[in-house]
């Protein structure tokens, strides 16, 4: 154990959080998500949601702030009556870490492989629909005036 380390983020996700460079892609999956397809590293954290999990990550975490939007969503597909207020909670969790980090939405088979490419997957047993999200690694930049 640590001091002031969430307990969600377990020691796997931590040392994958670490290892990850500037531009690597983690993949917050929910519960419906094909994880098992996932090629790299896939890190189990069942019986958490996606909300929980991306706020505990994203106080260490720097979003891309070189692109125009660091944070991928699963777009709705065309036809389907879903609408995912769960994105409203995120854009509050992201915005509460990072400023002008801004959200984009791909279609889904899109969002599949561009998971595949990802440094890693995280399976969550979230359980809203299109609560699947992207986070594009930045840099941490150092403080001038405290070294």
């Amino acid at each position: 154990m640590l001091k002031g380390i969430p307990d969600i983020l377990s020691p796997e996700l931590l040392k994958i959080l670490m290892e990850m460079g500037h531009t690597d892609e983690l993949v917050i999956a929910d519960g419906n998500f094909p994880a098992g397809a996932h090629p790299q590293r896939v890190v189990r954290l069942d019986g958490h949601g996606v909300p929980e999990l991306l706020d505990a990550i994203l106080t260490f975490y720097p979003l891309d702030r070189y692109v125009d939007a660091p944070v991928t969503l699963m777009a709705v597909l065309p036809g389907d009556p879903v609408v995912p207020v769960i994105w409203d909670e995120y854009k509050a969790i992201i915005a509460r870490h990072e400023e002008n980090a801004h959200c984009k939405e791909i279609d889904k088979y899109d969002f599949y492989e561009s998971s595949r490419r990802a440094y890693a997957l995280v399976a969550t047993s979230e359980r809203a629909l299109y609560a699947n999200i992207i986070l594009k690694k930045g840099v941490v930049i150092k403080d001038h005036e405290n070294g």
